[in-house]
């Protein structure tokens, strides 16, 4: 695994655990893995899927009855991020506070992390 030997490698804000927890209780999903893959005019997207089974390799998050699984690749990438879930006028979604981003996109679902060597050297 990666990160600090105590801390979690991402945290949630009250109203984002709510939303998880409450979706995990609605349709029985046990987590939210949440990843990142090649994409979007910046380079990367983040990826989030509802699960019913943890795989051994993520890293587990749980607060307030959520449970958020990093899946294995995204680990280092997401190390430091912060969750929230955010309600305006035309929409709701899940925000990310990711301190290993250095760039994105205008619309703001395409990201740039730092590169790798980076990365290690911050954790």
């Amino acid at each position: 695994m990666f990160g600090i030997p105590g801390k979690q490698a991402v945290t949630m804000t009250p109203k984002a655990a709510a939303q998880i927890a409450k979706l995990m209780a609605k349709d029985g999903h046990s987590g939210l893995r949440i990843g990142v893959k090649k994409g979007g005019c910046a380079g990367m997207e983040y990826t989030m899927e509802y699960v019913t089974q943890t795989d051994p390799l993520d890293e587990v998050v749980e607060q307030d009855g959520a449970r958020v699984m990093i899946a294995p690749m995204a680990q280092m990438f997401l190390f430091g991020t912060q969750i929230d879930y955010e309600v305006s006028l035309l929409e709701a979604g899940f925000k990310f506070s990711n301190p290993n981003v250095v760039d994105a996109c205008g619309c703001g679902e395409s990201i740039k992390f730092k590169d790798a060597s980076e990365l290690q050297q911050d954790a």
